[in-house]
């Protein structure tokens, strides 16, 4: 692959904000030198290929932890294909996500993650890896997971929602939260009461109500706010860490920050639309709505700034996506009269990097705690740092050459998911990837895409390098 010199960019890691020029060499990150030293000169004189970075960012690519490729819900399939949906994570300067694996209740565990591995190998634009979904919890799934970390699969996913396709009781979980305590892995969490969400559900509809915005309605905030305190008794009594996924409600926020000041080790998630939408999305006309269904649902406004200060302060420590598109044609309209039908999820792996650049832009977070949530982090909470999530000697080199004045407006009609909306239509964003770097490949650049599927690389995983 040879030798590239990143050279006049200004380098943002999670500790750092550097005037330095990067090193790469056969697809790793081999030096950083101080811009005007004498080894930046050095290199400046070297055969490599030289990629002008002056006047943009030079970040580590984007570690999303929480995305769903061609996931089977409600009698259809999440509409971006591992290699679509990689593709535009890499256009948003995203190079890195985590998936999770499916097992089918009654079948093994190894059976959903073969089945994953099976959908991405060879279709992937940027390195990814595997966490499970764990859908029936017994004592042979149990010894799946320990093989399973032994192999780099070191995180579970277990659902206090969706009874009948998901959904773990109390027993389940707890059993499971054992196993992780002994064998290391981190307990993922999707926090909702299930039970409680499923009698609201029906007396809404019984009661006539059936447009999308009843779906936030009844998925009320007190029931997040709920299972995120059971889940926490729960993996105190284990023993065990815990990861919540898709924070969405201040009530729940208060419960990890509870937790986090006990100095447990239990994590919070947020993801954009939870920043930057609400339930007046929900509440659009000619269901329109239903382009914004998503579980944990969206909330009123005023949950936006506590979520926010939570990030600020590490309460929540990880913005993902959650991305999991459905087409509003032919797969969110199945739920028209009935809202409980529409399929739960939104497109958004390509908008993540900037929508924080925005943030950052609108004072709601700096630069390094841009980087912090959107890359380091991530990484580290899924045993993938140093490798990614910043720019060091060792370091793969997936790095963005990112331009902080470019405005652009988000749409449909420009962006490359695979879905007829955008979460985020006309609105207007400062900052815009230009240049993305997989393993020092350049894959995107300049408005052009020049990867290819199977670019990117299956990535066995470490435990959680936050626990105390």
């Amino acid at each position: 692959m040879g030798r590239t010199l990143i050279t006049g960019g200004l380098v943002i890691t999670a500790a750092d904000e550097l005037e330095a020029d990067v090193l790469i060499e056969d697809g790793t990150v081999v030096g950083l030198a101080l811009r005007g030293g004498d080894t930046a000169h050095t290199w400046a004189g070297s055969d490599a290929e030289v990629i002008d970075a002056t006047g943009h960012y030079v970040i580590p690519g984007g570690v999303d932890a929480h995305t769903h490729m061609e996931l089977p819900f409600g009698g259809t399939f999440a509409s971006d294909t591992f290699e679509t949906g990689t593709r535009a994570a890499a256009w948003g300067g995203t190079t890195t996500i985590i998936d999770f694996a499916v097992q089918t209740p009654g079948r093994p565990v190894r059976a959903g993650v073969d089945a994953w591995m099976a959908k991405a190998e060879g279709n992937c634009a940027i390195d990814y890896g595997f966490h499970a979904i764990l859908s029936d919890v017994n004592e042979s799934s149990l010894k799946e997971m320990d093989v399973l970390v032994d192999e780099g699969i070191t995180s579970f996913k277990l659902f206090m929602a969706y009874p009948g396709v998901f959904y773990s009781d109390d027993g389940q979980i707890l059993r499971a939260m054992q196993r992780g305590a002994a064998n290391g892995a981190l307990t993922m969490m999707h926090a909702e009461n299930g039970i409680a969400i499923d009698v609201l559900v029906e007396q809404a509809l019984a009661a006539g109500k059936t447009d999308p915005r009843y779906h936030g309605e009844v998925r009320k905030a007190l029931l997040e706010s709920e299972a995120t305190h059971r889940a926490i008794q729960l993996a105190r009594v284990a023993g065990a860490p815990l990861y919540v996924v898709h924070v969405s409600a201040g009530e729940a926020v208060d419960e990890l920050a509870r937790a986090r000041d006990l100095g447990l080790n239990v994590f919070g998630e947020t993801c954009p639309q939870y920043l930057f939408l609400s339930v007046d999305n929900l509440a659009e006309p000619d269901f329109e709505g239903a382009k914004y269904v998503c579980s944990t649902p969206l909330r009123p406004r005023e949950h936006q700034e506590l979520l926010w200060r939570a990030l600020r302060t590490n309460d929540l420590s990880v913005v993902s996506t959650d991305h999991c598109p459905f087409c509003f044609s032919g797969q969110k309209e199945l739920g028209r009269g009935d809202f409980s039908k529409i399929p739960n999820g939104m497109p958004g792996v390509e908008n993540r990097m900037d929508l924080l650049h925005q943030a950052v832009l609108d004072g709601h977070i700096g630069r390094r705690r841009w980087i912090e949530l959107a890359c380091a982090t991530p990484a580290r909470m899924f045993g993938l740092y140093p490798r990614k999530g910043t720019i060091a000697p060792g370091a793969d080199a997936d790095i963005v050459v990112y331009d902080p004045n470019a405005e652009h407006v988000m749409s449909a009609e420009t962006h490359h998911m695979n879905v007829d909306y955008s979460a985020y239509e006309g609105r207007r964003v400062t900052g815009r990837a230009r240049t993305v770097l997989s393993r020092g490949r350049v894959i995107v650049d300049g408005g052009a895409y020049l990867g290819t599927a199977g670019d990117g690389r299956y990535l066995t995983r470490g435990t959680c390098q936050y626990l105390i």
